[in-house]
């Protein structure tokens, strides 16, 4: 099993005891093994007769890097099954107990990464695109780049007022929240080292205050 850095200690503890375990995680701005690396693990692997799994958190065919596995595994001539998971986005709407399309906020949803093979913003994002307002944007990886894409965004003509969510550790134990808008991006110091999704759009103020747990009267059999 070849697994990454935020696998996990409870599902690593699924594993056989008599399964290898590999930890291959990439982290930014952090020491990380090079995708070439992985790549060769896992062809090398397959072809000494081992079944190899390559386990990923999230969904691995969003910003995954799973197309690059998938591609060195194909032109070894190795088989390949993909399982699909949940993309962090999706979490984060759980999350957060709301909708990331809404019939009258929004009717397009974003994902983009913010951050490009240099480390920075992406420069060829349609910023035009994400200053929409009738769209939900969510920027993954994108914690050290928010005041670079608050404000290209803003260029673009987005208004000041936007809405601006950050989330950390979607859909996992100890998940905050911190809220601000495009023209006062929030405070992102009170954040831990978790991974950190950026969601923005109108849609953000259907959030609920509070969600009751009793049961809606259109769920309740007529008499």
């Amino acid at each position: 099993v070849l697994h990454d850095a935020l696998v996990t200690a409870a599902i690593l503890d699924l594993v056989p005891r008599e399964t290898a375990l590999i930890a291959v995680g990439k982290r930014g701005h952090r020491p990380s093994c090079a995708q070439k690396d992985i790549d060769a693990l896992l062809v090398g692997l397959a072809r000494d007769g081992y079944r190899v799994v390559r386990l990923k958190v999230g969904d691995p065919s969003v910003f995954g890097r799973s197309g690059e596995e998938i591609a060195a595994c194909a032109a070894a001539g190795v088989a390949v099954e993909v399982v699909p998971g949940i993309t962090a986005a999706s979490a984060a709407a759980a999350d957060l107990k709301m909708s990331l399309t809404h019939r009258d906020h929004a009717r397009r949803l974003e994902i983009v990464t913010g951050h490009a093979r240099d480390g920075d913003l992406p420069a060829d994002l349609d910023f035009r695109a994400l200053a929409d307002p009738a769209a939900t944007v969510v920027v993954y990886m994108g914690k050290a780049r928010l005041g670079a894409y608050a404000a290209r965004v803003l260029a673009a003509g987005a208004s000041p007022g936007l809405p601006v969510l950050a989330i950390e550790n979607a859909g996992r134990a100890g998940t905050r929240t911190v809220s601000g808008t495009l023209g006062a991006p929030p405070d992102l110091g009170g954040l831990g080292d978790g991974p950190v999704l950026i969601v923005t759009g109108a849609v953000l103020g259907t959030r609920p205050r509070s969600v009751s747990a009793a049961v809606h009267p259109c769920a309740t059999p007529p008499r």
